[in-house]
């Protein structure tokens, strides 16, 4: 189903530019090649909108009670911003994982509405990941964007063409329903990825799920119930997940007690903050920053 010839392109191109465990831009924008040659440890991340086209080896992401394994041949479709803890799950020196990563235009989703239609935006919504065979057309459009990169022109003039098809491609797919959601600016879909913004906005800051659910026309309890769906967590268990992570990184660059960094991230309490990071990362962030220091 993958095509061999793509796999060692994309392994190729990385490791042509040190990308290896990485990842690189390939010149075509929101378009990032990935290859490692190792398993790699689970790590706190941010998943934008994206879609992900495994071409070989495999990944896994934990949101949650949800897991999530993509492995070869299989296309990820994110399509709201999610806290994960995810890590290369199969990948070796002869077999590495290798992939192909897009971040999904969601203006250029909505102006698809007409092709789509609104029949398909009503249909019952999903999790905002979600995981499915990539079909042929699916990997020959992306293959196509990838190679566009080899010359620049091609980029400006066709890579705008190709990316309208994979946009079109990934609403009409199997898993393709939460964006399919998306297209209709009144779904649950859409007043979440609102909820989610202002989260992401102003996560130092308290914000009263009144006020959040006010704000996507929803009562209290059915903005819970559909950030949930879509979420796996709460609205404040996504908050707390993007205030951990900031930290995380604050106290790894250096230069930030604990104290500072819980206060920089909206905590009130850095003994708080100590136990609730430790529970995330499985070390107190004493304990992290000298590591941090070391590794750099």
């Amino acid at each position: 189903m993958v095509p061999q010839d793509l796999i060692s392109e994309v392994a190729g191109f990385v490791r042509a530019r040190g990308g290896l465990e990485t990842g690189c831009e390939t010149g075509v924008d929101g378009l990032f090649a990935f290859c490692s040659e190792k398993r790699t440890e689970f790590q706190a991340m941010i998943y934008e909108p994206i879609m992900c086209l495994v071409l070989q080896g495999a990944k896994e992401a934990h949101l949650e009670d949800r897991v999530i394994r993509y492995g070869a041949g299989k296309s990820l479709i994110v399509s709201h911003a999610l806290p994960v803890t995810a890590g290369v799950i199969d990948a070796s020196p002869e077999t590495p994982y290798v992939s192909l990563a897009l971040k999904l235009d969601l203006v250029t989703v909505r102006s698809l509405y007409d092709e789509i239609g609104a029949a398909d935006g009503q249909e019952r919504a999903s999790h905002s990941m979600s995981v499915a065979d990539g079909d042929a057309e699916l990997f020959d459009a992306v293959a196509r964007l990838f190679r566009l990169a080899k010359d620049p022109v091609e980029v400006q003039a066709l890579a705008p063409l190709v990316l309208k098809e994979i946009h079109f491609r990934l609403l009409r797919a199997q898993h393709g329903g939460m964006l399919r959601q998306l297209l209709l600016h009144e779904s649950p879909a859409s007043r979440i990825s609102k909820a989610i913004t202002m989260i992401r906005e102003g996560y130092k800051a308290t914000l009263p799920v009144s006020e959040l659910a006010a704000a996507a026309g929803m009562s209290q309890s059915t903005f819970h119930e559909h950030f949930k769906a879509l979420t796996s967590s709460t609205p404040l268990q996504y908050q707390k997940e993007l205030r951990l992570m900031e930290a995380r990184r604050l106290l790894m660059s250096g230069g930030k007690s604990v104290a500072s960094a819980a206060y920089d991230v909206g905590y009130e309490s850095p003994t708080q903050f100590s136990r609730e990071y430790a529970r995330k990362f499985g070390v107190s962030p004493r304990d992290e920053k000298p590591a941090a220091a070391a590794a750099s």
